[in-house]
C-alpha cells in the first residue's frame, strides 16, 4: 500500500512537471498589444540583445523585442519618438523595461533597467483624438507605443506616444557597461563590425559625444 501511495505522488508531480506553469491572465486593456520601439541616431549603429519586461501587474515577460534599430536622420541629437516597432501582447503595461545592448561602433555592451512612470501608464490607455494628415480625417487613437533611443556612452532616451499624436519625452537615462561583453559571454569579442558607411563616418567624424 506504502508503494502504491509513492507510486501515486510520483505520478501527480510527472504530471505537473509536464504541464509546465500556467499561463498569465490576459491584461485588461482597451486593445490587444501595445508597442516597444528601438531606435538609434544615424551611423550610430546598435545591436539589441533582449528587451524585458516587467509589467504593473508584476509579472515578467522575456525578450519581447530585441535584434537591429530604426536609424535616424542625423547623427547629433534626437529625433522625436518612433523607431522600429514590435507589438507586445498578453503583457500588461510596463512598470520596468530592462534592455540590454551592443554599441557597435565603441564597441560596447550595456544594460539598464528602466523605471516607467505612473503618468506614463495613464497616457498608454487615454484614447485621443486628432486630425492624421495620411488619413485626412479625425481619428481616436491610443498612445500606446514606448520607443527606446540607444546613443554611444550608454545614454537611453524613451518616448511615449503613436504616429499621428506624436511622442512625448520620458526621460533621459544613463545605461552601465555591461561587465560580462556581449551576450554575457565574458570575453567581448563577438560584436559584429558596423557596416562600412557607418565606418567611413566614424573614420572621419568620431562619436559625437554628449550631443545626446
Amino acid at each position: 500500500m506504502k508503494r502504491l501511495m509513492l507510486l501515486i505522488g510520483l505520478l501527480f508531480s510527472l504530471s505537473a512537471c509536464a504541464s509546465g506553469p500556467k499561463p498569465y491572465p490576459p491584461p485588461k486593456l482597451p486593445y490587444n498589444s501595445w508597442y516597444v520601439g528601438l531606435a538609434a541616431p544615424r551611423h550610430m549603429e546598435v545591436w539589441v540583445e533582449s528587451v524585458d519586461v516587467l509589467d504593473q501587474r508584476g509579472f515578467g515577460f522575456f525578450r519581447v523585442h530585441g535584434g537591429v534599430a530604426s536609424y535616424t536622420g542625423k547623427v547629433e541629437g534626437w529625433h522625436q519618438g518612433g523607431g522600429k516597432m514590435k507589438p507586445v501582447s498578453n503583457v500588461d503595461l510596463p512598470q520596468r523595461i530592462f534592455l540590454r545592448w551592443q554599441s557597435l561602433v565603441e564597441p560596447q555592451a550595456y544594460k539598464i533597467r528602466i523605471p516607467i512612470p505612473q503618468w506614463v501608464r495613464d497616457e498608454m490607455v487615454k484614447p485621443q483624438r486628432v486630425f492624421c494628415i495620411a488619413d485626412k480625417k479625425e481619428v481616436t487613437l491610443y498612445p500606446n507605443r514606448i520607443t527606446l533611443g540607444m546613443a554611444p556612452g550608454g545614454i537611453v532616451k524613451v518616448w511615449v506616444g503613436a504616429g499621428c499624436l506624436g511622442f512625448k519625452e520620458v526621460g533621459r537615462f544613463q545605461a552601465e557597461v555591461e561587465p560580462l561583453g556581449p551576450h554575457r559571454n565574458g570575453n567581448g569579442i563577438y560584436y559584429r563590425a558596423p557596416n562600412p558607411e557607418a565606418q567611413a563616418y566614424i573614420d572621419q567624424h568620431g562619436i559625437p559625444y554628449g550631443t545626446w
